[in-house]
């Protein structure tokens, strides 16, 4: 597994950042806390390479995004989903420390909490509500997993990356987002000329102004415009599945 750094006890302040542990009751969330710690984490670290023994469970909080590239046989890495404060990476599901298939990449630095699986798989075993949690999560995540594949396969790149910085930036609270054009590009799994050629309709459009290692968002609501509804699917999907954790009138 990657080199992480030291990690502290969790404060409340950095669990109220993380969207999914605020969706469980007071009663569910104290049998997690005091196994949570946290950690700060910068642009570029790795949380887990493919065959990584998964013994950690991430929660991204506030600005704080990751994520999930597969990387491909010519050593181009396609990103599939990004993960910020609504979600968690690794061991959603899985009992036990299993291996990673994916890439785990921190776009924005911040504060992660993290859980040892063993610890999770406890809590899950323990709490009904933190097992419907991570269920409804991952089924969350497949919801992204399968609206991606659609996505790349009838949208325009101008669409796409529209969607990506648009969602970028909802998830870190901020219109400054850390990217170059190159990792643009092969987070789509593009050229870099294609990923040039867009930022440039949309600087000259005035909906983005690019600097050296980022992407500022002027004009969010033209961006959104431009992007494909892969967006909005999605988080439909994710407020009708969690915010159904605890059944009506419980």
């Amino acid at each position: 597994m990657s080199s992480i750094p030291h990690a502290t006890p969790a404060s409340r302040r950095s669990i109220a950042g993380s969207d999914l542990l605020s969706a469980l009751r007071l009663d569910d969330l104290a049998l997690l806390e005091p196994r949570l710690s946290e950690c700060t984490l910068k642009a570029g670290e790795i949380i887990y390479h493919p065959g990584d023994t998964v013994d950690y469970c991430y929660f991204p909080t506030d600005g704080a995004m990751c994520s999930y590239f597969v990387e491909m046989e010519d050593g181009t890495a396609v990103e599939t989903i990004l993960v910020g404060r609504e979600g968690a990476l690794g061991g959603i599901v899985s009992h036990g420390s299993l291996p990673a298939y994916a890439r785990a990449n921190v776009l924005h630095e911040g504060v992660f909490m993290r859980i040892t699986m063993r610890d999770l798989e406890d809590a899950k075993s323990r709490s009904t509500a933190i097992a419907h949690l991570f269920t409804r999560y991952a089924d969350c995540m497949m919801a992204q997993v399968f609206q991606s594949i659609a996505c790349n396969a009838v949208h325009t790149i101008e669409q796409r990356a529209a969607k990506w910085l648009a969602s970028a930036v909802e998830r870190i609270g901020r219109n400054d987002v850390t990217m170059t054009q190159e990792q643009l590009a092969s987070m789509m799994g593009i050229g870099r000329s294609y990923a040039s050629r867009v930022l440039q309709r949309f600087k000259r459009d005035g909906m983005v102004r690019t600097r050296r290692g980022g992407i500022e968002v002027l004009d969010k609501a033209g961006l959104r415009e431009r992007a494909c509804v892969c967006n909005s699917q999605v988080e439909e999907h994710f407020r009708k599945v969690l915010g159904e954790v605890y059944p009506q009138g419980n």
